[in-house]
């Protein structure tokens, strides 16, 4: 029996999970370490806390399982997204991380997009942007010029667990789609958009293909970790492709809701479609020689975990005395509230929106409060908010020419029968989920199985381990109700536009 690790490196924490090479699970760890905000609007991460929570997720799955090291045929990375990682001439940190959900480069991002003009979509798929990595690492020009004149390299967070578990600095083409330094149709390094920029194009790692063996376990890695020296690891992928992956989603009409931290709906393109709107990401697929079409939530799950860290201390400590999930108590107080709260709508912009608004400035807001409310009404308003703007980003993909045959819901929010029956109502397709969730470990898991030889291609390794079960299936009636709440929802951006920025520019 051959076996494959996936290693996850999200925002909350780092997951690892062991499979055989069948795709079932055996042994799993998760690791957490925090979100640093030294200003409103501001995340950063230590990238020595990703890889503290990747050495103790591989030793914990090596000895939950007993199986011999050597036996591990590959190993797939996947992260989060966008994130900018530093490092000098002799490879050393120069600062932490910034991450995906960070604004404060929207300056920076204007800047790109007055000098590249129609340049940027042309090479990038994407309009400029504050989340990108490129805007980032400008803002560090601007703002730390000696840390920028010492870099020498960057990274993505993925990328920077691949340098200390092989020695390599390389990317691949899915998370490299979101540094806007990627000319995405080509599915290379754009010189001439490095060249615009005035950014030296030798701090970008070797970019491969998604499922290429970049790289293998070094000695000081197999010392530190348990691994055998010379596994081999994949490219990998970023968070939302590795998740597609790992969801099936690799053919036309097939669509995916991931619902972590951010909230992602996925589609898979034969060919990179760009909305000249730049609402949605278009970015390299996983799946070579593929593209897709993404919609972002900026705050999801991230959303509901700040509603359940402020207002739910006493069901936290009532989960732990019963040692049930926190977050199933709250989508049962939720359940007992009708559809639409009482009148009370939430906007999930509590760090700013990507689709389809595109504002940093933006934030959270609850519309409608009264007397009647009460803290289920906040959790129902909060998970309906997420939803509206998931259902922003499929009508987007859906106007692009996209057709959806089915949806595929993963991620911690999906876990939640109540939240897959309310996509379904308000999408107006089935929408099932998986008979395990691995998600994006699952996917650079199938990546790695590829690039060491275990399965013929993505699409061969999905068909045989990726199953669909629990259809949930819209009830119109609940459609209809539904409906009238998101127009009002849909409406209430553009009535806050103009406050949103007025209120970023107070002191």
């Amino acid at each position: 029996m051959k076996y494959l690790i996936g290693i996850d490196v999200g925002t909350s924490g780092t997951k690892t999970v062991l499979f055989d090479q069948y795709g079932a699970i055996i042994a799993s760890a998760l690791h957490g370490y925090d979100l640093i905000q030294p200003k409103n609007g501001w995340a950063e991460q230590d990238p020595q806390d990703w890889w503290r929570a990747t050495v103790l997720g591989i030793r914990e799955v090596l000895n939950k399982s007993r199986i011999d090291p050597k036996d591990i045929a590959g190993i797939g990375l996947s992260g989060q997204m966008h994130g900018l990682v530093m490092l000098d001439a002799s490879k050393n940190l120069l600062r932490n991380s910034i991450i995906w959900c960070d604004g404060r480069s929207d300056g920076q991002a204007r800047e790109i997009a007055q000098k590249c003009g129609n340049k940027i979509i042309e090479i990038t798929a994407n309009p400029a942007m504050p989340a990108f990595t490129a805007a980032k690492l400008l803002w560090v020009r601007e703002n730390e010029p000696d840390v920028y004149r010492k870099c020498s390299h960057i990274l993505l967070p993925k990328d920077y667990i691949r340098f200390k578990l092989t020695g390599v600095l390389a990317t691949e083409v899915s998370d490299a789609s979101g540094m806007q330094f990627l000319d995405v149709p080509k599915r290379t390094w754009s010189g001439e958009l490095c060249e615009m920029l005035e950014i030296d194009a030798k701090i970008l790692p070797e970019v491969f293909e998604s499922s290429y063996i970049s790289g293998v376990i070094s000695y000081e890695a197999a010392q530190e970790t348990g691994l055998a020296v010379g596994t081999p690891v994949a490219g990998g992928a970023g968070d939302q492709a590795a998740s597609a992956i790992g969801n099936g989603i690799i053919d036309k009409g097939r669509i995916s809701d991931t619902l972590g931290s951010s909230g992602v709906v996925f589609a898979h393109t034969e060919q990179p479609l760009i909305d000249i709107l730049g609402r949605v990401h278009t970015f390299c697929h996983a799946v070579e020689g593929k593209w897709h079409v993404m919609g972002v939530t900026q705050g999801a799950g991230l959303s509901l975990k700040w509603l359940k860290d402020n207002f739910y201390q006493a069901e936290i400590r009532e989960a732990k005395e019963k040692n049930i999930e926190i977050y199933d108590l709250i989508m049962e107080q939720a359940q007992d509230i009708k559809i639409g709260a009482d009148n009370l709508i939430f906007l999930p912009y509590l760090m700013g929106e990507r689709t389809p608004h595109l504002d940093t400035a933006a934030r959270g807001v609850f519309f409608g409060i009264s007397n009647i409310h009460t803290k289920a009404h906040f959790a129902r308003a909060v998970i309906e908010g997420v939803t509206y703007s998931q259902r922003d980003c499929l009508n987007i993909l859906i106007e692009m020419g996209i057709q959806p045959e089915y949806i595929v819901a993963g991620g911690g929010g999906a876990k939640s029968p109540y939240w897959r029956q309310m996509l379904a109502d308000n999408f107006r397709y089935d929408v099932y989920t998986l008979q395990q969730d691995a998600g994006g470990c699952l996917g650079v898991a199938i990546l790695a199985g590829v690039g060491a030889g275990l399965y013929k291609d993505v699409k061969s390794a999905c068909d045989s381990i990726i199953k669909l079960e629990d259809k949930k299936t819209p009830n119109f009636e609940a459609s209809e109700k539904y409906d009238k709440y998101y127009e009002i929802y849909k409406s209430l951006y553009g009535d806050l536009k103009n406050r949103f920025k007025a209120l970023s520019e107070v002191d």
